[in-house]
């Protein structure tokens, strides 16, 4: 089997793995209960806080526990919203951005606020001129995705800080679901950055668990209300097991990609350069300003689903461009930003890379590949 599917999710470390079943065997209590066993969850809570924080460079208060980047993203949008209704009903999002802030958007603007989209250049990227043309004195926030999950471009989080510099009461938002283990830090999580969301299961933690970086002294009204967990802004018994095991999984994320800084880069530029000899096939993922572990393609009257199932028989998973769509047969947010015409975007799929694959499955991949292009280039 070749697993390149994990932009998706990714596989849970053993060592992860091994310590949520040891937490969960182990840790019983609740952590706000006030008796030993509640002491002792509340403490390992506490510890997987501390070392996120370390991990991610800010301060221990600034993290809170979610269920994941949709949560986050959610808690983000709408916490703004509620906490600066006094003081403004207009955000901004990029026309690129994952459907936990897309769809969250929409139903903002249902609920009587404006929502402003700003656009994106051929090549997937925010343009900042355009955003700056955007903010209003009603806007109160921005929010803008690291990496985009669909075909890897970094969108210029450093530039869009520079600009809002001037606005210091507008909350910016940075969905880094994509960008944390594979872009480097500075790249999207600056100084003016208010809020930052994670997933666990992105880089090998479990599934249903991740936290929000949510600078101190920002104001955010909580989405759950309830038991006063988190500080009172995240009502909810937290999910110790999930936690702990999530803050191991990213040290050993975070540690393998010091190891091997340009692992998955070397494999993607094979692939990307193999992929390019064929005259049929479309890449859409460019080289500057593009993550290394996102590559999006597709063969010319091919649609991408016949693609993905017809590798699928050949124990090669890889997924349309969002898995969180894929199913539901929707077209390329992404692609269509970016003006790629709607019987091209159709063709894309997406290879997601991480440190666990190796270039002999990239080789197999292409000789599998190279195959079906052949038995494609006959029915078409």
């Amino acid at each position: 089997m070749i697993y390149f599917d994990n932009s998706a999710t990714t596989a849970i470390y053993p060592l992860a793995l091994d310590t949520y079943v040891k937490t969960s065997q182990r840790v019983m209590g609740n952590p706000s209960s006030l008796h030993g066993l509640g002491t002792q969850a509340n403490r390992l809570l506490q510890q997987a806080r501390k070392q996120i924080a370390e991990l991610v460079a800010v301060k221990e208060n600034e993290i809170y526990f979610t269920s994941g980047g949709t949560e986050g993203d959610n808690w983000v949008l709408k916490g703004t919203a509620i906490e600066k209704r006094e003081y403004g009903n207009h955000l901004i999002i990029s026309s690129i951005e994952h459907p936990a802030v897309s769809r969250t958007a929409e139903q903002l603007k249902e609920l009587g606020f404006e929502v402003s989209l700003a656009p994106v250049d051929k090549a997937g990227i925010v343009q900042v001129d355009k955003l700056a043309e955007l903010i209003r004195p009603e806007t109160i926030l921005v929010s803008i995705m690291g990496v985009n999950n669909e075909i890897g471009s970094i969108q210029p989080i450093e530039a869009i800080s520079e600009l809002l510099e001037a606005y210091p009461t507008i909350h910016f938002h940075v969905d880094a679901v994509q960008a944390i283990g594979k872009v480097e830090q500075a790249k999207w999580l600056t100084p003016r950055v208010d809020f930052a969301t994670f997933s666990a299961h992105k880089f090998h933690g479990p599934r249903g668990v991740g936290f929000i970086y949510w600078k101190a002294g920002r104001k955010l009204a909580p989405l759950l209300n309830g038991g006063g967990q988190e500080s009172g802004q995240r009502a909810t018994t937290e999910n110790t097991p999930a936690i702990v095991a999530m803050s191991r999984a990213l040290r050993i994320h975070l540690e393998k990609k010091d190891e091997r800084p340009n692992h998955t880069g070397l494999i993607r530029q094979y692939l990307k350069e193999a992929l390019a000899s064929y005259e049929k096939v479309t890449i859409f993922s460019g080289d500057e300003d593009f993550a290394p572990h996102i590559l999006t393609f597709g063969i010319k009257g091919i649609r991408g689903e016949v693609l993905v199932h017809a590798l699928e028989e050949k124990q090669i998973y890889v997924s349309t461009t969002s898995a969180c769509s894929s199913r539901k047969k929707v077209d390329s947010s992404t692609l269509h930003a970016m003006k790629v015409p709607h019987e091209v975007a159709t063709t894309a799929i997406r290879v997601s890379l991480d440190e666990a694959n190796t270039m002999a499955e990239a080789e197999q991949f292409m000789v599998v590949f190279n195959h079906l292009y052949e038995k494609f280039s006959k029915i078409n």
